[in-house]
């Protein structure tokens, strides 16, 4: 297929064509449909169910505009086979000419082919703004199904099906396998598949569904894989690349790292040993790091990554540290200068709430002497300058978008990179979106966890969660009280915590009440949580701002109010801040009826599962990879045919594929990338 063969069309239909990403008459041949509609049968008036697409031939008997406030343009037509039956077509939007072209129709006597539901209307039988055409007397029906496809205002279906349908006949479909490859799979050749897909015969929709409606028949599967293996050409081939990337070889004694061990209260668990060792022996390799480091809530993580900031400092190197939110960053500095500190590793936390004194001062140590820097997007700044930056460490780098990240990597010449989540990734999808990245799972809690135990209530019970949060703060335990969830105003968010801060205050009276939320200043909000940490404070009421990060072992009851506004991620990661001491603990999750059913769906999932990667394979399903991954956050392609639950298989196809042509033919994988990609390749992983 030639490289860029720009689309035969005028310069509008050209840019209305970019809009849906269809640059060359090859990616037209690569644009499917979303359904088809069945134009291949006709259906007598008389006998045409209603609220089912049915196409008629018909003869207009009249037609009127009435004369209403709002206009209508009215036509009534009967069955052009000679039955009686009469159907009435009405536009409540239309034109002049329309009225004219049905005049003349009339006029003339010429049939009208006319495809949409009828519904019962005022006057009998109707079609609401059907589709039709005027018919010449010899035209037949079509042998195939009439393909809808994704469109943008200003570009008609009739204009895009003949686009598609002449760069079908244009294109070069040369397949990149062979037919006893295509056999061995169960799999059709490319231009069987696309030309079956364009333009299927109707017997493959006689239900909704059929293998072609579900994307289960072979044709779609064969779109599907080659969809997949261009995915996993393009991730394999950044990964590649970054790997003839210098970078600093980080092999020390391992002193530093070695003391830190020593002087814990606790021991590693073995799979916070495992990835230890597998993070060490990338930062000994002379090409830069890429690791993605994912596990549930609670399970270690944080000292992993000191481990590693120790091992890049023995070695002479800066670490940096930069976690999406000050309250996050402002605990992992906290947590992580009380490990370090004593080791003597100077420790700076940089985070855009301080002081323009104090910031200045810090960006300095940043430049000059500081070991290990922690902050928020502070860290990516113009003015941020590292002496000697050889490990960037991004936790939760799923709330960092790629230019984030790739803006603290060139704070350094090729640093290592760890990216850590405590999101647990979905196999299939780790495989399909981070195929660039090696990725080690902490798949172990500490022994001294204690498990949560989840209750739902009703808001209509909210008397008896009161209770229990003042005989949790009686036993001198501590609880947090989060807030709904408004997402589309922080400004209402915020105001909801005032207001439920405000209630709790009298009806827990007595009771020590906290409020910390987004708009706090940095030091407003530190404060709140250090005297949360001192226990100072029985009930933290709080925004989302404590969803990651949080650690108070003597916290055991967490309420969650409004939880049907949260999503699964998000609740299982506010659940997650307790249970970190050795009391019992309780997450309680206060709904208010009636419940949506994708509501309900998470309150069921979350109810009934701990697992992290469980809850994420679920959430997988009910949201989809590309809201899943969010959006562009991944920098990978994200996926228009393949279903990464329904095809697994393929995923794992696609991936050894990916893996030999690379290895032994980048000549055939390079033309399967410029087939689906053309020049977008650049627009991955960075």
């Amino acid at each position: 297929m030639p490289a860029a063969e720009e689309i035969d069309a005028s310069p509008a239909i050209r840019s209305r064509l970019r809009k849906l990403g269809l640059e060359r008459s090859s990616d037209l041949v690569l644009h499917l449909p979303l359904r088809y509609e069945d134009e291949t049968r006709l259906t007598r008036i008389a006998d045409a169910p209603v609220g089912v697409p049915v196409q008629v031939d018909a003869r207009v008997l009249d037609v009127s505009i009435t004369p209403a406030a709002r206009r209508q343009l009215v036509a009534r037509v009967s069955d052009a086979n000679g039955d009686d039956s009469i159907l009435f077509l009405r536009f409540l939007n239309f034109y002049g000419s329309q009225m004219r072209a049905l005049a003349a129709a009339r006029d003339q006597g010429l049939r009208l082919r006319i495809f949409g539901e009828i519904r019962s209307g005022f006057l009998g039988p109707e079609m609401v703004h059907p589709r039709y055409r005027v018919l010449a007397d010899d035209e037949a029906l079509p042998q195939s199904l009439t393909p809808v496809y994704p469109s943008t205002a200003g570009l008609s279906q009739s204009a895009l099906r003949r686009l598609i349908a002449r760069a079908l006949k244009e294109a070069d479909l040369a397949d990149l396998f062979d037919d006893r490859w295509c056999q061995s799979h169960s799999l059709p050749s490319l231009a069987t598949a696309l030309a079956l897909l364009h333009a299927p015969p109707p017997e493959l929709t006689d239900s909704a569904d059929s293998a072609l409606q579900t994307r289960s028949h072979p044709a779609w599967r064969r779109i599907k894989f080659d969809e997949l293996l261009a995915q996993q050409l393009s991730l394999r081939r950044a990964y590649l690349a970054r790997r003839r990337k210098g970078a600093p070889e980080l092999a020390p004694a391992g002193r530093l790292a070695n003391a830190l061990q020593a002087a814990l209260p606790f021991a590693l668990t073995a799979a916070q040993r495992r990835v230890a060792d597998e993070i060490i022996a990338d930062l000994e390799q002379p090409y830069p790091m890429q690791r993605l480091l994912q596990g549930d809530v609670g399970c270690g993580k944080t000292i992993v990554a000191a481990l590693a900031a120790c091992q890049a400092i023995e070695a002479g190197h800066q670490a940096a540290f930069m976690a999406p939110t000050e309250i996050l960053a402002e605990q992992n500095h906290l947590k992580l200068r009380t490990w370090l500190a004593p080791l003597g590793i100077e420790v700076v936390c940089l985070s855009g709430g301080l002081s323009k004194g104090i910031r200045r001062a810090k960006q300095v140590q940043a430049a000059t002497s500081a070991q290990l820097v922690v902050g928020t997007h502070a860290l990516i700044q113009e003015n941020i300058d590292f002496a000697r930056l050889g490990l960037a460490i991004v936790d939760e780098q799923h709330r960092f978008g790629v230019v984030q990240r790739l803006e603290l990597r060139r704070k350094g010449v090729n640093p290592h990179q760890l990216m850590m989540s405590a999101t647990p990734i979905p196999r299939t999808l780790a495989m399909s979106y981070y195929a660039d990245l090696d990725v080690s799972v902490i798949d172990e809690l500490p022994p001294d966890r204690s498990p949560v135990r989840t209750r739902l209530f009703s808001d209509q019970r909210r008397d008896e969660v009161t209770a229990a949060v003042r005989a949790v703060a009686a036993s001198g335990r501590q609880a947090y009280w989060v807030c709904p969830l408004i997402e589309e105003s922080t400004k209402l968010e915020l105001q909801a915590a005032l207001d439920t801060h405000a209630a709790l205050t009298v009806e827990l009276a007595g009771l020590r009440i906290g409020l910390v939320h987004g708009r706090l200043r940095g030091d407003e909000k530190a404060a709140v949580m250090a005297a949360f940490v001192a226990g100072e404070v029985d009930v933290l009421v709080a925004t989302t701002v404590i969803e990651v990060g949080v650690d108070v072992p003597n916290a055991s009851l967490m309420v969650i109010e409004h939880a049907e506004r949260f999503g699964l991620s998000q609740l299982h990661q506010l659940r997650g801040r307790v249970g970190r001491g050795a009391h019992d603990s309780v997450c309680v999750l206060l709904y208010q009826q009636p419940l949506s059913p994708t509501a309900r769906a998470r309150l069921k999932i979350i109810f009934e599962n701990s697992d992290g990667f469980e809850i994420a394979r679920q959430d997988l399903r009910l949201r989809g990879p590309g809201e899943f991954v969010g959006s562009r956050q991944s920098g990978a392609p994200l996926l228009r045919y393949a279903d990464l639950e329904v095809d697994a298989d393929l995923v794992e196809l696609a991936q050894e594929t990916a893996a030999k042509w690379l290895r032994d033919d980048p000549e055939r994988a390079g033309h399967h990338l410029r087939r689906w990609l053309g020049n977008r390749e650049e627009l991955l992983k960075a």
